[in-house]
């Protein structure tokens, strides 16, 4: 199954990119580049729903 979530990534002010997404709360990543940042929010948006399967199982 695939789906698709919104990113805001922007620049830090201390260098490098943050980035959220809206639809899953509590997601967040953070990279020297924005695909790093992309990964990192891949993998908080993966972490957190496999938790939240697990959950209802």
């Amino acid at each position: 199954m695939k789906a698709e979530f919104t990113a805001i990534i922007e620049a830090a002010p201390e260098g490098g990119f943050w980035a959220i997404c809206p639809e899953v709360p509590g997601a967040n990543g953070q990279g020297e580049t924005i695909e790093e940042t992309k990964v990192s929010l891949r993998q908080a948006i993966e972490l957190i729903l496999e938790d939240c399967k697990a959950d209802i199982l």
